[in-house]
């Protein structure tokens, strides 16, 4: 998964990490350029996810 895959549906999939996972923030889930892997460390660490098993699920949906 890349930048641009990630980017082009952003805020479909971020509406479903926060349906599945509803103590996410909109902040948490905030795409920047640049900033990805800021953002899926973010997520990792909240979620207690390894790095692949986040791609997975973002992926997922």
């Amino acid at each position: 998964m890349n930048t641009t895959e990630i980017a082009g549906s952003w805020n479909e999939r971020k509406g479903k990490l926060k349906m599945k996972f509803g103590f996410l923030t909109d902040n948490d889930l905030m795409f920047e350029d640049g900033r990805k892997d800021e953002m899926l460390g973010k997520l990792q660490a909240k979620l207690g996810k390894t790095k692949e098993e986040l791609r997975s699920i973002i992926a997922s949906l």
